[in-house]
């Protein structure tokens, strides 16, 4: 092991595992039968015996691979092209959907829940979703689709996009979800990467309330998308949509019922490192990144995200606001249902069309792990001015969070006062790429505030200085191994994924956020390299800078960004918007406050009053578009903008 298996000093830690969450915990299980006594001992074997380990999980997680495993990695392409259990089967809809449906408990729990934005809310059991997986994986065949081709997804989080990755996961081929919120020039370009031969839509959806026309966006793309031979169209909000004869299916007369007697095929038995997603990420420049998933990685990793650090089991319901286009919402599908967990699908946004919205979801839905986003927890708490919520949230036992760092004013507030101090905040990062989570909380492991505990188990990580050194100040977050989850490559593009993942330093994988270990062992993340500071020959993350400044009275959010300066090679300057009714903050007294909180050096030159900031359609600041705003520069890819956010607010520099 090259990196660092730090999981934090217990006394330093705000919340600690009680006998309960031991007593429960996959992992804890697992590690007793395995013979280690800490996370740490188990941590380096996780690393250092790959053999052992992923074998090892894949049978405690209840993956069921067919065959005799000849070479658990194989790197005959190449070490950065690892392909893994080389020699046996697998299909990952056995583990997500078959296995759970043939138990006669488990197929009438809940698998698949769907909150619409307008209030809408639809269910499938397991063995209901394995009726409809099995309905539309044929009704995909008789389309023409096989092995190795590709249908996309433009929907939102339906019960329809678990049994659309499911069903193509059942004939082999690859799915590729696409942002809900893109219009049909995006959704084109994706289209046209992918060479999809399908998509999958819906008539429409609403938006904050307001119409989404999907099919009409999707009618665009397809135009231009010659690949395109299908489209097919759920029923979602009855809205009337002009359908073109032969190429164009209403979903219904797709996934149809099997005829009496006959029994659905079996899941075709795949090479685990067949293709089972292409996800597109958007790249500062270039063209969006196809990121390919295979069956092993994606269901391995996940399981192990899931079940060990979130120790998800059948009983449980996660809950989340997920969109299929971007990594959490098949994450969601394929490692919440692996592990037999329902998963409450949650489409727009956590207060509307109620302020109360989310807590209601929770309750309704008697969500046990609930994840929320540090900016959404920023809103709720600004719009409830830092109260609880009504809603009976007995039935959580943990918080989930992943998408960006967290302000400690707000970590406090969802702990103590949400959480009145029992449930843990699983914090969780990672990235598409990297099929999963990097870093993480665990309910067996102690926590600090806006911290993780430490690495995922077969992950070694490690935080590296200017020359790839290891450091005990912020640096770049790497990864010195290969592990299950990474994407195979990026689709037709080997040249690229390694320029972008491995080619600053030999056999590490560069992941692009800053980050730190502090003295007591806990992992912080600092905000993407991107958004990387430069104040005096410091390198300063955006973080510490914009949680200094919420934590100032009357203040709901905050972006900091550099800006070039003659003296100092940058300077800080920070956008604030004020929470509702409060009294209009002063420029000076923030400057004044973050310099006594953090020191002169770390102050804003300015601060600019916003009366919001610029966001992408899930909720995460967009910093590198505020500063090339700021500073007149190109504003680049903003596909994932949220037009109700606009980038005017932002008052160009003087």
């Amino acid at each position: 092991m090259k990196g660092r298996a730090s999981f934090g000093n217990a006394d330093a830690a705000v919340w600690r595992p009680e006998a309960g969450h031991l007593a429960r915990s996959r992992l804890a299980a697992a590690m007793k039968r395995w013979g280690f006594a800490t996370l740490e001992e188990f941590h380096r074997a996780s690393v250092d015996r790959p053999e052992w380990f992923w074998p090892a999980a894949a049978e405690d997680l209840g993956i069921p691979l067919r065959g005799k495993v000849e070479t658990v990695r194989d790197e005959a392409r190449g070490r950065v092209f690892p392909q893994w259990f080389k020699g046996a089967t697998l299909n990952a809809v056995e583990s997500c959907v078959d296995r759970h449906a043939s138990d006669p408990v488990q197929a009438q729990q809940t698998a698949v829940v769907y909150e619409g934005d307008s209030g809408q809310r639809r269910s499938l059991s397991f063995g209901e979703l394995k009726r409809e997986v099995d309905r539309f994986a044929a009704g995909l065949r008789r389309l023409g689709v096989g092995k190795g081709d590709r249908v996309a997804l433009f929907m939102p989080p339906l019960p329809e996009a678990a049994v659309t990755l499911m069903a193509c996961a059942k004939i082999g081929a690859v799915g590729v979800p696409a942002f809900s919120g893109y219009g049909s020039e995006s959704l084109a370009t994706r289209l046209q990467a992918a060479e999809a031969k399908v998509l999958v839509t819906v008539d429409s959806t609403t938006r904050r309330g307001k119409p989404v026309p999907m099919k009409s966006i999707a009618d665009g793309a397809a135009a231009s998308s010659p690949s395109v031979q299908h489209l097919v169209v759920i029923r979602s909000s009855g809205v009337p949509v002009p359908m073109e004869k032969g190429r164009d299916h209403w979903w219904q007369d797709v996934a149809v019922a099997l005829p009496a007697g006959v029994e659905p095929e079996p899941p075709e038995a795949l090479d685990p490192n067949h293709p089972l997603l292409i996800i597109y990420t958007s790249g500062t420049t270039g063209l969006p990144k196809g990121i390919v998933h295979s069956h092993i990685g994606y269901l391995l990793k996940s399981a192990i995200d899931f079940g060990y650090a979130f120790d998800l089991q059948p009983g449980d319901m996660l809950g989340w606001i997920a969109d299929m286009g971007w990594m959490l919402g098949p994450l969601m599908i394929f490692g919440g249902l692996q592990c037999g967990s329902g998963i409450t699908m949650v489409e727009g946004l956590p207060d509307h069309p109620t302020p109360d919205r989310m807590w209601q979801i929770v309750e309704r839905n008697r969500v046990t792990v609930l994840g929320i986003a540090p900016s959404a927890a920023r809103g709720l708490r600004a719009r409830s001015e830092g109260g609880r919520p009504a809603a009976d949230l007995s039935s959580l036992r943990a918080f989930a969070s992943t998408g960006e760092a967290w302000d400690e004013p707000t970590w406090r507030w969802l702990f103590e006062t949400i959480g009145e101090k029992r449930l843990p905040i699983l914090n969780y990062s990672g990235g598409t790429e990297t099929g999963g989570g990097i870093l993480s909380c665990y309910t067996i492991a102690p926590q600090s505030p806006a911290s993780f505990c430490g690495p995922l188990p077969g992950m070694d990580v490690d935080v590296a200085d200017a020359e790839g050194r290891s450091t005990s100040e912020i640096g770049e977050l790497v990864v010195r191994n290969t592990w299950i989850g990474m994407t195979h490559s990026f689709w037709r593009d080997d040249a690229r994924y390694l320029d972008t993942y491995w080619s600053r330093w030999p056999d590490t994988w560069v992941h692009g956020d800053l980050a730190s270990v502090d003295a007591n062992g806990f992992w912080h993340i600092h905000g993407r390299s991107d958004d990387t500071l430069k104040i005096g020959g410091r390198r300063v993350g955006p973080s510490e800078i914009e949680s200094a400044l919420v934590a100032q009275p009357g203040i709901a959010e905050a972006a900091v960004i550099g800006v070039p300066d003659e003296m100092k090679g940058q300077q800080v300057v920070a956008f604030v918007v004020a929470r509702p009714q409060a009294e209009l903050p002063q420029p000076e007294a923030l400057v004044a406050a973050v310099t006594k909180m953090l020191g002169k050096a770390m102050a804003p030159a300015c601060v600019h009053v916003v009366e919001g900031l610029p966001k992408t359609k899930n909720g995460k600041i967009m910093r590198r578009a505020i500063r090339a705003r700021y500073l007149g520069e190109k504003l680049g890819d903003l596909s994932a903008h949220d037009p109700l956010t606009p980038l005017d607010m932002i008052p160009p520099r003087a």
